[in-house]
């Protein structure tokens, strides 16, 4: 009893300085709970990219965009963006450099094309990692350049340069193909010939939009990611992974967002409501997502990922990723004025938290695009555990964020405030 009395003292002063309107109801804790619930039941079995379960929380999905009565993303057909992605086995590689042979170790080959021959006429762009570059950092941005490189990475890498195969794993389905040789050798010839057993993979994001009024060309995106584990090693008897917070409450966040604009009608700008799928395993649903649209017309993206847990301060409180890279965290506590809801920095800066999720492709573009969080990072007891589970969360804190969330962004929906770009020379 004692517990239920300070839960319902907690709601009342959770909303203290908020008017409560018709439109709340997005908000109310049964139908939070309703929605993660459903995400993170056993039934969804975890949610693994590229499992028939993924495909059941996308059903889900799509169905409360119907539901709402959001418009269909760009040209698709449904709420899902269908993408395709590539698993190449690695058969063989030969290769000539200035006519004499390479040592296969010396040469990594990124291709979704089964057999690859490429030479000095073939019409590659030649690309250096050099010495004192960020190893890691440049080959992804040359992996995801849509363009033919032969990418000469200097022999100060040579310790790193086999841990390529990490970003070997999936790969977008392209005609290009980016070739890595380990050399401070220029190439006057070349010869290389490489063999993949290429598999392709389907996945799709789901996207609904409610489109703007006197700013309908311009965007804010509310986002999060559907995908989780799936199902792993038992732990106490569960072997199910149901990614609850992680990140069923961002997705949570996005439908009941999606749900009180649309009630609310009074968007200047147009919203964009997206589920990403393949955060767990590279963030290429995200990837793909940013690619087809037009970054400068991308006013803000709130991207909420595990918001189910209280933060470090306590309820009535989360932090703001990428904090210092845009003045998008005080437009949003200014919105808050007369509320007990704070915003914070992210105070886990060295965990590259901004880098790490579903913001990080179109904030490389310039988008003041952050993560909203409350995860303690330093100590989520349940974080990628089987434990992660509706139980655990709190629901009026998570309903109470929800709410913030939309009140924060007014003056950003309204179009009266446009967030600074982030500069893209200060990323890593």
């Amino acid at each position: 009893m004692k517990k239920l009395l300070i839960t319902c003292s907690f709601f009342v002063v959770s909303f203290a300085g908020f008017t409560q309107t018709k439109t709340d109801k997005p908000f109310d804790t049964k139908e939070v709970e309703r929605i993660i619930t459903k995400l993170a039941s056993d039934d969804m079995r975890g949610r693994a990219t590229f499992s028939p379960d993924i495909d059941k929380a996308s059903s889900f999905i799509s169905e409360e965009f119907k539901k709402i009565g959001l418009q269909k993303f760009g040209n698709n057909t449904s709420y899902l963006q269908p993408f395709k992605m590539v698993q190449p086995k690695f058969i063989s590689v030969k290769s000539i450099w200035n006519n004499q042979n390479l040592d296969a170790k010396q040469v990594m080959v990124f291709t979704s094309i089964p057999k690859l021959k490429a030479n000095e006429k073939s019409g590659y762009q030649k690309e250096y990692i050099k010495a004192n570059d960020n190893f890691f950092a440049v080959a992804s941005q040359l992996v995801q350049s849509k363009k033919n490189c032969l990418v000469l990475v200097d022999s100060a890498h040579a310790k790193k340069f086999g841990k390529l195969t990490y970003l070997k794993h999936y790969l977008f389905k392209s005609d290009n193909s980016v070739v890595f040789v380990l050399t401070n050798e220029e190439p006057k010839t070349f010869e290389i010939e490489a063999i993949h057993e290429i598999k392709e993979l389907n996945l799709a994001n789901v996207a609904g939009v409610l489109p703007g009024k006197k700013l309908k060309n311009e965007y804010v995106i509310f986002s999060g990611h559907y995908d989780h584990l799936g199902i792993e090693e038992p732990m106490n008897g569960d072997s199910i992974y149901n990614g609850a917070n992680d990140d069923a409450s961002g997705i949570t966040a996005v439908i009941s967002l999606a749900k009180y604009y649309k009630a609310l009608n009074n968007n200047e700008r147009s919203i964009i409501f997206v589920a990403f799928t393949a955060e767990e395993i590279g963030g290429f649903g995200s990837q793909y997502f940013s690619n087809q649209l037009n970054p400068t017309k991308v006013a803000a993206m709130f991207n909420i990922e595990m918001i189910g847990t209280e933060s470090k301060w306590g309820t009535n409180s989360a932090y703001i990723t990428g904090y210092e890279k845009t003045n998008m965290g005080e437009i949003l506590q200014k919105n808050l004025k007369g509320s007990n809801f704070t915003f914070y920095p992210d105070p886990y800066t060295e965990q590259q938290l901004f880098y790490r999720s579903d913001n990080a492709t179109l904030a490389r573009q310039g988008v003041p695009a952050h993560t909203i969080s409350t995860s303690k990072m330093d100590n989520e007891a349940n974080y990628h555990k089987a434990s992660d589970e509706v139980k655990t969360l709190d629901m009026v804190n998570m309903s109470n964020i929800i709410k913030s969330i939309a009140v924060s962004a007014t003056s950003i929906i309204n179009g009266k405030d446009t967030p600074s770009r982030v500069d893209t020379a200060q990323l890593r």
